[in-house]
């Protein structure tokens, strides 16, 4: 597979744009942190700063936000979180991924997490959490693809939905 996860450029506003519409519907953020009327120049350089862990937000971690790339088009995106915080822990995890609609159910989101999680060890994550909703059949069994085992139901709360837990032991990179 062509797939490829790099960092997200100054040329990409206009994907990276469509793709945050697109999946506003679902109520998924496909960009994060962004703020009204911020040069896009601007946010680039924000991602950066928190993959490097500077000026976080209360309550955010050092992360490295990615896109995932096939054949020059934006066809989804991973948030790898380098440390968990109480929030994480119980909802959101080491790994967010997501898959632009029309790119999805041709294995994108297994490479974006398989390879995501090649980030997180590069990151000092030996073992990440992955948790999807509840009633995403689809994500559960991507995480189950790349090795996740089940742990368990953590229920709705704090305006969030329920969650299934799975945990990965990551490999290291081969010598």
């Amino acid at each position: 597979m062509s797939l490829r996860l790099r960092p997200l450029t100054v040329q990409d506003e206009e994907q990276a744009l469509a793709a945050q519409a697109e999946l506003a519907p679902d109520d998924f953020m496909f960009l994060l942190d962004t703020t009204p009327g911020q040069p896009w120049a601007d946010y680039v350089g924000r991602l950066a700063a928190i993959r490097r862990g500077e000026a976080l937000k209360e309550g955010w971690v050092p992360a490295t936000f990615l896109v995932a790339e096939v054949d020059g088009e934006i066809v989804g995106r991973v948030s790898v979180r380098h440390e968990l915080n109480g929030w994480l822990t119980r909802y959101g995890g080491h790994i967010g991924y997501g898959v632009r609609p029309q790119f999805r159910r041709r294995g994108y989101a297994t490479e974006i997490l398989r390879q995501a999680l090649q980030v997180a060890r590069a990151a000092g994550v030996e073992r990440a959490l992955v948790t999807c909703d509840l009633d995403n059949v689809g994500s559960a069994a991507t995480i189950e693809r790349c090795g996740g085992v089940f742990e368990g139901i953590e229920p709705e709360s704090e305006g969030t939905t329920a969650k299934r837990r799975y945990w990965i032991d990551v490999p290291p990179p081969p010598p």
